[in-house]
């Protein structure tokens, strides 16, 4: 079976990044780094990729230079089961740096894009009382992180 690896490119900071993730998410581990050589193009012994796993999905870091960096239009989406999880993965991730968007998107401080999502937020969207979802919806758009109890609320006022 073919195995997706998301290879996230840095500047110089694989190896904090990928150490910086390792204590967000659990059950993560570093697989694999390998360095560049006398070849280059960056100077021999720098990190160039650090092989990881968060929570079991792997991930590529590279040490890639300054050519590219992260933007909005590819993000990673965490599935959070109630709002204590949800809070910590926010204060982790917005932690020394990072950056609060709305509708439960952020960066965390190396640019990185995530949605921090509830559990509760998908079954409210997908209610088939097209009013309840609606108001979840319309109460969910001007949010950055997102509050289950806010939500639940939206969805049974009247």
């Amino acid at each position: 079976m073919t195995t997706l690896t998301p290879c996230l490119w840095f500047d110089a900071e694989a190896q904090e990044a990928v150490d910086f993730y390792l204590t967000v998410f659990p059950n993560s581990r570093i697989t694999d780094t390998t360095y560049y050589g006398e070849a280059g193009p960056r100077p021999a012994d720098m990190v160039l990729t650090v092989e990881f796993e968060l929570d079991g999905h792997p991930f590529t870091a590279l040490n890639g230079g300054p050519e590219f960096s992260f933007s909005e239009a590819v993000s990673f989406q965490i599935d959070c089961t109630d709002q204590a999880e949800v809070d910590r993965y926010w204060g982790a991730l917005t932690a020394d740096g990072g950056q609060e968007s709305m509708c439960g998107w952020l960066k965390d401080k190396y640019g990185l894009s995530w949605q921090v999502v509830p559990r509760r937020v998908v079954e409210l969207l997908a209610d088939p009382d097209s009013g309840r979802a609606q108001r979840v919806m319309a109460a969910m758009m001007p949010m950055r992180k997102l509050v289950i109890a806010d939500l639940e609320a939206a969805a049974d006022a009247s």
